[in-house]
């Protein structure tokens, strides 16, 4: 049965592009139903509504608080149905009742390879120029369940890329962008065909 799914943005949306050609292609057995943003000009909602897709502006200042914000963005995931959220570029700390109401269905793409590099204050290029102020050899991307806390929930996907000498921030993370493309549409896909199992910390593509 194809998987409703919906996909929580913050800026332009490529993350998000990349699902939706893999919809297009045939590689995903789901639909994007819902795309949200917490920045009202995020172009992840044109991109959304060029696809005929529900684009929403969910404003954590005009909600008050932390929570009421994420009670909010729960109350649109419950009606739509959702079977999968994405974070695809989305910067908010997802707050707990929309973990527990999602438990192994939130996938986050984030842009290296944890448990290096991540955690609070660790997103966009503060983590390609914490990368390469460490001297690190290898980056890259995962994809991996979100729970309670930052960054910390079980892998589902990995991929490296090497960082090379004369990397800044710019060009580290433009490469990085391209393995994030190809490995978030796979696990997408891996999830909306039933094909992963959870074991404690390990997730297992079952064939």
């Amino acid at each position: 049965m194809s998987k409703r799914i919906a996909v929580l943005c913050s800026g332009g949306g490529t993350n998000l592009q990349a699902i939706l050609d893999a919809v297009d292609a045939g590689e995903i057995d789901g639909q994007v139903v819902l795309v949200l943003a917490n920045a009202s000009r995020a172009f992840a909602l044109e991109r959304a509504r060029a696809h005929g897709i529900e684009a929403l502006f969910v404003s954590r200042k005009q909600a008050g608080s932390d929570a009421a914000f994420n009670d909010r963005i729960l109350e649109h995931l419950l009606r739509v149905r959702a079977d999968l959220v994405v974070l695809a570029g989305y910067l908010p700390i997802v707050g707990p009742q929309v973990v527990r109401a999602f438990e192994h269905r939130i996938l986050n793409i984030h842009p290296a390879l944890i448990p290096a590099f991540c955690g609070p204050g660790m997103y966009g290029h503060h983590v390609h120029q914490a990368v390469l102020d460490y001297g690190a050899k290898i980056s890259g991307a995962t994809v991996h369940f979100v729970d309670e806390q930052v960054d910390h929930g079980c892998i589902v996907m990995q991929e490296s890329v090497p960082v090379l000498q004369d990397d800044d921030a710019d060009a580290l993370a433009a490469r990085v962008l391209q393995v994030e493309h190809r490995i978030l549409p796979r696990s997408v896909a891996l999830f909306c065909a039933g094909k992963l199992r959870v074991d404690g910390r390990r997730v297992f593509v079952v064939q």
